[in-house]
């Protein structure tokens, strides 16, 4: 007979490699962007490209809620165990086909428009797949160690991130980018074929939830689990407690902590790729013992503490924390935003990343984001820039526009020899950490606040929400207000605005679930 032990770590395995294939496929999508928008769209206007390549990864966000409610409630119904095999079967080969797609060059038109039908249906499936991976873990957990147990799902994204970081790294140094560009893009998700057979073998031999079992042997199985628990005041508060505290605070941290930290390093602070990709990689690794130990920390002093300290501590440190970053890695450029004016004049300027820059006030606006160059802007009739007591330079001109800040002080890249990397990376750590307190406990606090004839359904579609409409809009809105505001790391405001609510909520509603029988 298998053991227990033996049952609970194959389910470990199966439930996680459908999450590593999600975030494989995430980051391989997203770092791949840039030659989708060659590849699969008209070239005669390259920005509109790049925007067509980046809306179309946006679309598998829209689409997961959709995904969540569906397959959430088959597997209410129906069992955890074949939804599973199904989802991983619909995003493992719609990944693997997108390596196999012809290219604008070859069908014109077909091109886009199948990418974004794989797209759309990669999103359906990781909406099921997502959310009931943690229920479908948490259930099969032994007694006490709940925590300990579930976390092992949170490290599939770090997982995912450096396996995908790593194969695209190692294909561009293998081989020429013309080749990368002529077909060295497919072998990431062509290599998706082999962790779906993986998966997909590890989930067919996998038992049925023991808690849903019991659930179906008393006949207590939902007809409709999302009717009712939308109609259950209780099942619906907490689902609205998991989309604006707790599911919303991971994904903003893990954005800050694991995404734009590297965004930041590069076009911002002006480091070299090479270093900061380095210090972001280091952290991310450290990640994974963190959130095994948050996981166990949160069995012995349970769920409600160490998820509010993960909140409250992403709160009050993310400012510093890339304030810091700029302090410790281009000092030159911190001292140059500090001390020399710059203006920026138009009537026009309405910069909105979802259309790009429609004039020349919005082009400098970019330009400056871009730069890192902090500004002030002043309506005036006429457009253009003003840097310290140079002459202004009227209009759009980017050349003149570096020229005459490199005259005035800005540094483009960081100087090497001041730039401190032990303090850069310490200071990498503080977001990580709060990103351990959340997701450490999370995988079981999403199970433990819901019943079990809803579960799946109550856990999936709040969680997925919150993954695209707070996590998945971090990048544009953050780029909207630095903008706006003329100061980079400004638009750092709305991560920063959306962990002060969820600290409130979660201070104010946020029930303790560690013991809770997981039969009811």
């Amino acid at each position: 007979m298998t053991s227990n032990a033996t049952i609970q770590r194959k389910v470990a395995i199966a439930a996680c490699f459908g999450t590593f294939l999600e975030w494989y496929d995430f980051l391989t999508f997203a770092s791949l962007a840039i030659y989708f928008s060659v590849l699969f769209f008209p070239p005669d206007d390259p920005v509109a490209a790049m925007l067509a390549s980046l809306a179309t990864f946006g679309v598998g966000m829209l689409v997961r809620p959709l995904g969540a409610a569906l397959f959430g409630s088959l597997g209410d119904k129906y069992g955890r165990r074949p939804i599973f095999i199904v989802t991983i079967i619909l995003m493992g080969v719609a990944t693997f086909l997108v390596g196999l797609l012809p290219t604008y060059a070859q069908v014109g038109m077909w091109a886009p428009a199948g990418l974004v039908f794989l797209r759309l249906l990669q999103g359906f499936a990781v909406g099921g797949e997502i959310g009931g991976a943690a229920v479908y873990l948490t259930e099969h957990a032994p007694d006490g160690k709940r925590g300990i147990y579930a976390s092992v799902l949170q490290l599939m994204g770090p997982l995912g991130i450096l396996v995908s970081t790593l194969q695209v790294v190692l294909l561009q140094h293998w081989i020429s980018d013309a080749q990368f560009h002529e077909w060295g893009w497919r072998v990431p998700f062509l290599f998706s074929a082999v962790l779906l057979a993986i998966s997909l073998k590890s989930r067919i031999n996998m038992h049925e939830s023991p808690v849903f079992e019991r659930l179906r042997d008393h006949h207590g199985i939902s007809k409709a689990p999302l009717r009712e628990c939308l109609h259950n005041p209780k099942t619906l508060g907490r689902m609205a407690l998991l989309f604006f505290c707790i599911s919303a605070g991971g994904s903003l941290l893990f954005f800050s902590s694991q995404i734009y930290t590297n965004v930041y390093l590069k076009t911002v602070v002006k480091l070299d790729a090479q270093t900061a990709s380095t210090l972001v990689m280091i952290s991310t690794l450290l990640l994974i013992p963190l959130t095994v130990l948050c996981g166990w920390l949160s069995d012995r002093i349970g769920r409600r503490p160490v998820l509010l300290a993960g909140l409250i501590l992403g709160a009050l440190t993310i400012l510093p924390v890339f304030h810091g970053l700029m302090h410790y890695g281009n000092p030159a450029l911190e001292h140059f935003n500090r001390e020399v004016k710059v203006v920026l004049q138009g009537n026009d300027c309405h910069y909105n990343p979802f259309t790009g820059p429609r004039n020349d006030c919005e082009r400098n606006q970019e330009l400056l984001v871009k730069l890192g160059v902090s500004y002030t802007q002043q309506d005036t009739a006429e457009t253009s820039i003003q840097i310290a007591e140079q002459t202004a330079l009227a209009g759009f001109q980017p050349n003149a526009i570096r020229a005459s800040l490199l005259l005035a002080g800005w540094a483009e890249h960081a100087d090497a020899s001041q730039v401190n990397s032990a303090m850069i990376f310490l200071l990498l750590l503080v977001p990580l950490i709060a990103v351990a307190l959340i997701t450490g406990p999370q995988t079981a606090t999403l199970a433990e606040l819901f019943p079990v004839r809803t579960r799946y359904t109550a856990v999936a579609l709040p969680h997925n929400l919150s993954a695209g409409w707070i996590g998945g809009m971090s990048p544009f809105m953050i780029t909207i207000l630095s903008v706006k505001a003329g100061e980079p790391s400004a638009g750092l405001w709305y991560p920063v605005g959306l962990l002060i609510m969820a600290s409130v909520v979660g201070i104010l509603f946020l029930p303790e679930t560690r013991n809770v029988p997981l039969d009811e």
